[in-house]
């Protein structure tokens, strides 16, 4: 089993409920097992920040399933849950991205692992700070990475075990 972590969002519709989805597709996936769950935080956008607030999440699993598997089986539960592709960086029904797997390294076409962006978005490094501020990717732990960013603007939602 290798651990790897995922970045969830989403800023249309239920966005709450779209992230409980996921995180369930993702929990009936073969060879996957969610094994830890940030809250929600609520996220300006980022990148073009024309469009309305995000709410985001990070899980840790468990999986069998090799990186391109894990990228995939993401890609598949985002287009049943409705996922269109229209613009970057745009508005998303909802969003789900490997940011880590095992220690990793991979760059290709489809897939470049730790995340590209990961260091330097703090929507992205909040939640994932939550579950796992000792994980060290780039040289460094992700709680070292979220502390040299702006964290304004991300505030914390209820608890997704309360819900």
């Amino acid at each position: 089993m290798a651990e790897a972590y995922l970045g969830l969002g989403s800023n249309l519709g239920d966005k709450a409920a779209m992230l409980d989805a996921a995180v369930a597709a993702l929990a009936a996936t073969p060879g996957l097992a969610v094994t830890a769950r940030s809250r929600h935080y609520r996220t300006p956008p980022w990148g073009d920040t024309d469009q309305d607030w995000f709410l985001n999440a990070a899980i840790g699993i468990e999986t069998t399933l090799s990186p391109h598997a894990l990228l995939e089986a993401c890609l598949s539960a985002e287009t049943r849950l409705g996922r269109v592709r229209e613009r970057r960086w745009g508005p998303r029904v909802i969003d789900i991205d490997v940011l880590h797997y095992a220690g990793a390294t991979v760059s290709d076409e489809r897939l470049v692992l730790p995340h590209r962006f990961l260091r330097e978005r703090a929507f992205v490094l909040v939640p994932l700070a939550e579950i796992a501020p000792a994980l060290v990717i780039g040289g460094e732990t992700v709680a070292e990475a979220l502390a040299r960013l702006d964290r304004s603007g991300i505030e914390p939602e209820a608890d997704p075990g309360s819900r």
